[in-house]
């Protein structure tokens, strides 16, 4: 498994954000989370790429527990294997379009402007590298972060409501491009959104509420 989440519980002082969450992620599916607003989705998110902390059960990453590593092990093992798309895109400002989808590639040591240019094409924004983000819609920057996602071929994808500031029309392209490339990439896909149309997609729709997460 990809990844393996086994009874998964996160408190906040004596306030239970969700308990007893068990979910395995198989090589290539994509699983879409839902819930209401508050119930913890993008928390347990961040708990799957070992970025926040848990109170009970394990967290298990192409076949490491990532509660037993150390900081500098997890960060390691999320770089490698790890890709993000958050909804308000995170793209640096001062960097052009190019530089923004190698930076997963820098972060492994790895010089690759062709595989830069590959992805850009494949997600629709071929010949506009040299751009910076201030010069693209919405829809491109987030087309943008599912290039720099997926650049460095990692096993796992976690994406955070990536079609939430985007209008229907434009929603529904970006959900094209994030399908098609983690298929064409072999990637696992974990997707919490509140968009049935995004949800739709997906191999499996799981539910998440205080008590756990269902299908």
């Amino acid at each position: 498994m990809t990844l393996q989440i086994k009874h998964l519980g996160k408190r906040y002082g004596e306030s239970v954000v969700f308990s007893h969450v068990s979910l395995d992620v198989a090589p290539g599916e994509f699983v879409a989370i839902v819930g209401e607003s508050g119930v913890g989705k993008s928390t347990l998110l961040n708990c799957m790429a070992g970025l926040d902390s848990w109170d009970e059960g394990s967290v298990g990453l192409m076949g490491s527990d990532l509660g037993s590593l150390p900081d500098d092990a997890r960060a390691l093992l999320r770089r490698r294997h790890v890709g993000f798309v958050f909804q308000a895109f995170h793209v640096l400002p001062h960097l052009d379009v190019a530089q923004n989808v190698a930076l997963p590639l820098l972060l492994l040591g790895i010089t690759d402007d062709a595989r830069v240019e590959a992805m850009l094409e494949a997600v629709g924004l071929g010949g506009l590298g040299a751009r910076l983000p201030q010069q693209l819609s919405g829809g491109q920057l987030q087309r943008v972060a599912i290039a720099r996602a997926l650049v460095h071929k990692p096993a796992l994808l976690l994406a955070d409501e990536p079609t939430g500031n985007l209008d229907p029309t434009t929603a529904a392209k970006v959900m094209d491009a994030l399908t098609a490339q983690t298929r064409e990439h072999g990637a696992s896909l974990v997707l919490v959104t509140h968009s049935e149309a995004a949800a739709a997609r997906a191999d499996r729709v799981l539910y998440l509420n205080i008590h756990g997460i269902k299908a």
